[in-house]
């Protein structure tokens, strides 16, 4: 499943409304927080993708086909910009720059890939770790392509 999408902020929350649809007719539930998380990951791929690339980009979500305990739902956001995502340290007042850190703090495993002329951004998260999660707001130890990141801070506010 793909969803292709302009280079403009409003796409987000279609994003988020593709994707909320795709989990409902997969069996998992809106209120898992494995969909809840996913939901937050879409929103900051994209967001990504559309802020800082300004090409359009490819939404895909790989599903399991059955709601198994031990299925790893994937989801990637590929776009024609060749620069490299790069995780940022920003102070407590700055607006932005904290995606990548929600990504690796969320997902099971996480990174990216040169495809053509642009990247892939990929982040899998496995629905038996999920039921170990609080919703989106539980920031867990994913396993991050960038080494020496472990030592971000987190706040909720």
């Amino acid at each position: 499943m793909q969803l292709e999408i302009r280079p403009d902020p409003a796409e987000v929350g279609r994003a988020r409304r593709w994707a909320r649809s795709r989990l409902a007719g997969s069996g998992i539930g809106a209120d898992e927080g494995l969909a809840e998380t996913l939901i937050l990951l879409v929103s900051e791929l994209v967001t990504n993708a559309v802020v800082h690339t300004g090409c359009p980009a490819v939404v895909r979500l790989s599903l399991p086909c059955t709601a198994a305990e031990q299925a790893t739902v994937r989801l990637e956001v590929a776009d024609a910009s060749g620069r490299a995502p790069v995780p940022r340290c920003v102070d407590g007042d700055a607006t932005g720059g904290r995606g990548l850190a929600l990504v690796d703090g969320l997902a099971d495993r996480w990174g990216w890939s040169p495809e053509g002329a642009g990247k892939r951004i990929w982040c899998e998260l496995d629905r038996c770790a999920a039921k170990g999660r609080e919703g989106a707001a539980s920031l867990g130890g994913g396993a991050s392509a960038f080494e020496g990141y472990e030592g971000l801070a987190y706040e909720a506010v």
